[in-house]
């Protein structure tokens, strides 16, 4: 396993600019990469990085979580595993799916979106990352949870934090500092409002956390606390990545937006081809429970693995043509794309498949339906070039459009 590659380093300037490019070669020359300054084995092809998430052999554990989720969020689910991993998340999964999903809280993702919506619809412009997909995930979340929505602000910072602390790779001690900080300010939030949940629920998601039971299991205020603060980062930051991605990608290619347009069924399919083509989370990391053979080396017992997804979701030895956005390609599948059996990495996979793609498929179909209603002839400010930013999670800084309101 070749050290000294001509690879642009993952904490460069320019992998952050376009590490598509780095991806490939590393996938081409180097699988399996020992990168020094995270102390980590950067994974590139989708094969690697399938059976990572899998698991089938139990050769990968979460406990890299403990220094990586711990210090901001609290013990999480993630940190779990066997029994009782099972059991917290059968405790939560039953709010992201099924009746609850539709009956309680897609009224409450139609009416976010909408009130979003009706703040620009009438301006004939706007900047869709910042007016919108921001805004609308963390909005949800806080109407779910049944939180005081003139705290919006509060909570836009402390997720923006959070997934500042999580892709700080670089070791910057005044982030790591913030996140602990933020840690610190959530509990002092979240706990007492928990505690007079217990004591007069309501109908929200977090009176339902309060009460839910598995086999004589409940979960404790931190527990609780613990979820809703990973819950405010993972589902707010990645959505709104997701929601962003989904414009920038679709814009630049108008034949494909036209047929969003027309046929509102494919925003499943422009949904499942930006999480493989642009993801929001381009990294997810796993620890080696004994030594492990991959593609192009060992990697030792005990050391972390880095699961690049952004470069395993471009791997031409798994999807023709993987550079390019296609909704139409015939190696991607939709149905299943929001599901455990996804055939992209962007959810990971096996146990630890996230627990709200369900959600995050009914708010990205809720809010570029009443976008895509809103603005009919949705276009990018002239001039103006999409870009990406950010290498842990990545969606584009901003997205100034213009349309023609709808009535004039």
């Amino acid at each position: 396993m070749s050290q000294a590659l001509p690879l642009p380093d993952i904490l460069s300037p320019a992998f952050a600019a376009d590490p598509y490019g780095a991806y490939r070669t590393m996938r081409e020359s180097a699988p399996l990469l020992r990168h020094e300054a995270t102390d980590s084995y950067l994974v590139s092809r989708y094969e690697d990085v399938e059976r990572i998430f899998k698991d089938k052999a139990q050769e990968f554990t979460t406990d890299n979580y403990d220094w990586q989720l711990e210090p901001v969020h609290g013990r999480t689910i993630l940190q779990l595993s066997g029994r009782e991993h099972a059991v917290r998340r059968a405790l939560v999964a039953p709010a992201f799916r099924g009746a609850d999903l539709q009956e309680k809280f897609l009224p409450v993702i139609e009416r976010n979106a909408r009130e979003l919506i009706d703040a620009f619809r009438d301006r004939g412009e706007t900047d869709l990352v910042e007016s919108f997909a921001t805004r609308f995930p963390v909005l949800v979340i806080a109407d779910m949870l049944g939180l005081d929505r003139t705290d919006h602000e509060r909570f836009h910072g402390w997720y923006t934090t959070v997934i500042a602390f999580l892709g700080n790779l670089a070791g910057d001690p005044d982030v790591a500092a913030a996140g602990e900080r933020t840690r610190q300010e959530f509990a002092a939030y979240m706990i007492p409002v928990i505690q007079e949940r217990r004591r007069a629920p309501g109908d929200d998601l977090l009176s339902a956390l309060c009460a839910a039971e598995v086999d004589g299991v409940r979960m404790s205020d931190e527990d609780i606390k613990a979820f809703c603060s990973l819950l405010l980062a993972a589902g707010g930051e990645t959505t709104d990545k997701a929601i962003a991605s989904i414009f920038a990608n679709l814009l630049a290619h108008p034949e494909q937006l036209a047929a969003v347009r027309a046929d509102r069924s494919l925003i499943d399919r422009a949904f499942a081809e930006t999480l493989r083509h642009t993801p929001p989370v381009h990294m997810i990391m796993r620890q080696t429970a004994r030594e492990v053979k991959l593609t192009g080396g060992t990697v030792p017992a005990g050391a972390t693995v880095t699961c690049l997804i952004g470069s395993a979701n471009r791997d031409a030895d798994r999807y023709r043509d993987p550079d390019r956005f296609d909704i139409f390609r015939t190696d991607l599948t939709s149905t299943t794309a929001f599901s455990a059996a996804a055939d992209h990495l962007a959810f990971a996979l096996g146990r630890h498949f996230c627990v709200g793609a369900l959600l995050a498929r009914a708010e990205v179909e809720t809010g570029v339906n009443q976008l895509l209603d809103a603005m009919p002839d949705l276009r990018l400010a002239d001039g103006f070039v999409p870009a990406e930013q950010g290498v842990f999670t990545r969606g584009p800084g901003s997205l100034p459009v213009r349309f023609t309101p709808v009535g004039d």
